[in-house]
C-alpha cells in the first residue's frame, strides 16, 4: 500500500512560475527522483509517490513551503490504496492510490476545501475527512512568517527555537507566538492520529 499526493498551486497565474517551481522542485527532490516518484505538469499541477506513514507530514512541508510565498496556496489530494503498475513516470503509473489521489482533486477544485484523504475505506475516509476538514481551517489562515518556520520545523524536527531566531533574524519569543499560533503541538498529535488511522487499512 501507497500514499499518492496529487496537488495543484491555487493563485499560480498572480504570481510568477519561477517564485514557487524552483522551491517546489527542490523539495520533491529530497523525497525522490523526477519523474519516477515526483513529477510537476500541465504549469501548476503535481504528483508525488511516497510511504503512507509520512504522507502527512509531506503534506504539511508542501502546504507550508507554498504558503511561506505571499499569495499562494495549494490544493491536495492524498490517495492511499495500491500500485498495480509501475512506470517510469509516476503520471503513467496506476493503481488505486492513483486513481483515489487523481478524482480526488478534481472534486476538491469544485467543493472549495483545500484537503481531503482517500483510502480504500469508508469510515477512515469519514473519520480522516472530519479531522482535516477541522485542521486546515487553521493551515489555510498561515501567515508567510507562520509558514516560513513550520516548513523548518517540519523539514528539521531538531531545530531549536534559538536556531530558528537565528535563521529568521528575529527574537526568540517571535518565534515561540508563532509556533503557538499554528498550534504545532496539536499539528504533531494530528500526525500520530493520521498514521494510527491509515495502519487500520
Amino acid at each position: 500500500m501507497i500514499a499518492v499526493i496529487t496537488g495543484d498551486i491555487i493563485n499560480s497565474q498572480r504570481t510568477e512560475t519561477e517564485v514557487w517551481i524552483t522551491r517546489l522542485k527542490d523539495l520533491l527532490a529530497k523525497w525522490g527522483s523526477s519523474p519516477q516518484t515526483w513529477e510537476i505538469y500541465r504549469g501548476d499541477e503535481f504528483q508525488l509517490k511516497c510511504n503512507i506513514d509520512d504522507v502527512f507530514w509531506r503534506f504539511l512541508a508542501i502546504k507550508s513551503l507554498i504558503k511561506s510565498q505571499e499569495n499562494l496556496d495549494v490544493r491536495i489530494a492524498i490517495g492511499i490504496g495500491e500500485e498495480n503498475f509501475y512506470s517510469e513516470k509516476i503520471t503513467e503509473s496506476n493503481g488505486t492510490a492513483y486513481v483515489n489521489s487523481g478524482r480526488l482533486l478534481n472534486h476538491l477544485k469544485s467543493d472549495g476545501h483545500t484537503v481531503s484523504v482517500k483510502t480504500t475505506s469508508e469510515s477512515v475516509d469519514r473519520d480522516l475527512n472530519i479531522l482535516l476538514k477541522w485542521s486546515s481551517k487553521d493551515f489555510d489562515k498561515w501567515t508567510v512568517a507562520t509558514s516560513e518556520i513550520i516548513h523548518e520545523m517540519i523539514m528539521n524536527q531538531e531545530i531549536t527555537q534559538e536556531e530558528l531566531a537565528k535563521k529568521f533574524l528575529i527574537s526568540q519569543s517571535s518565534v515561540s507566538q508563532r509556533i503557538k499560533r499554528a498550534n504545532y503541538d496539536l499539528i504533531v498529535e494530528t500526525n500520530q492520529y493520521f498514521r494510527k488511522k491509515i495502519s487500520e487499512l
